[in-house]
């Protein structure tokens, strides 16, 4: 009768004697010391600094000054009444449908070129990578003078074929899909790097199997091995792709400084203006913390269906 009464679970679990439980102790304790320098880094550089943004969003803290005065969700109502902040907020989400999706094609189509490449491999891989490690502010300069609407290089070739130039910068309907090319040309090296570290981890054996099913087009092999093996890659590129996208602010700030008529003012370049040109910190960081909240879904939707796959999988 008494053996009945004892869960399964007790029986299975394994009594640790003295000696293991102190072990055991020690261990976890050395973990815990060994952790926490990173721990504590964490948290100054990140977690308080956070803090502090939500905190200042709702005061009305302005940079030089002392004092401030909490004010709640002040700074959040006004940020709905400014037109700045709602075309700032627009270009953002337009330059990032172009620029995110476009960098992912280009560079899953420039992986699938150098993959399928036996010669010079290594040579197209730098090429195309160079954009990245270069510094985009000392690039921009190569980038004002190609799209000069005189002298530049971009509206020569179209004169040589009988178009007629833009003034690419420096006219509001041009401005932002200009600088959307510039985040392109900057993005397609990093993508084409992960895509070809998802490519090199598909087995060759995959391919030669689906010849023998019938796949003898190299789109065929595409669509039934490549892409449903690279859709998890395909997924964090994507969201990387946002994240970047969201982030621009070095072209602005280099060719254009949000202009004309605000036509390339985007999210990071007004807080950069609120906070350092008006000294409106509190007003900055309410907008810091909506470019934060943006951030966060976009990672959380790539939890979300990373986490969804691996379940069905």
């Amino acid at each position: 009768m008494s053996e009945s009464l004892v869960s399964p679970s007790s029986t299975l679990r394994p009594r640790l004697s003295a000696p293991a439980r102190r072990q055991a102790r020690s261990e976890a304790l050395s973990g815990w010391i060994l952790a926490s320098p990173a721990m504590v880094l964490m948290a100054m550089l990140i977690l308080l600094p956070m803090l502090a943004v939500v905190w200042f969003s709702l005061t009305d803290y302005q940079l030089g000054y002392p004092g401030a005065i909490f004010i709640g969700l002040e700074n959040y109502r006004a940020l709905l009444d400014d037109p700045l902040f709602l075309t700032s907020l627009g270009n953002t989400l337009l330059y990032t449908a172009i620029v995110a999706p476009l960098s992912v094609a280009l560079g899953l189509g420039t992986a699938l070129l150098i993959e399928s490449e036996t010669r010079g491999r290594a040579f197209f891989r730098t090429v195309y990578f160079l954009p990245v490690a270069s510094l985009l502010v000392a690039m921009a300069t190569v980038w004002q003078y190609l799209m000069h609407p005189q002298i530049g290089m971009i509206n020569q070739m179209l004169a040589l074929v009988g178009l007629e130039g833009r003034n690419w910068l420096g006219a509001s309907d041009s401005v932002l899909w200009s600088l959307a090319a510039i985040g392109v040309w900057q993005s397609v090296g990093f993508n084409m790097v992960l895509f070809l570290a998802g490519l090199t981890a598909i087995p060759r054996e995959l391919y030669a199997a689906a010849r023998i099913d019938g796949a003898a087009s190299a789109w065929q092999r595409f669509r039934l091995v490549t892409w449903p093996l690279l859709s998890p890659t395909t997924l964090f590129v994507l969201v990387i792709s946002v994240i970047n996208a969201v982030k621009v602010f070095e072209t602005v700030k280099t060719l254009t400084e949000g202009g004309p008529n605000k036509a390339s003012e985007v999210l990071l370049y007004t807080i950069y203006q609120e906070g350092f040109s008006y000294l409106q910190v509190g007003y900055a960081s309410a907008m810091t913390v909506v470019f934060l909240a943006i951030l966060m879904v976009a990672m959380l939707i790539q939890y979300l269906v990373i986490n969804r796959r691996t379940h069905y999988q």
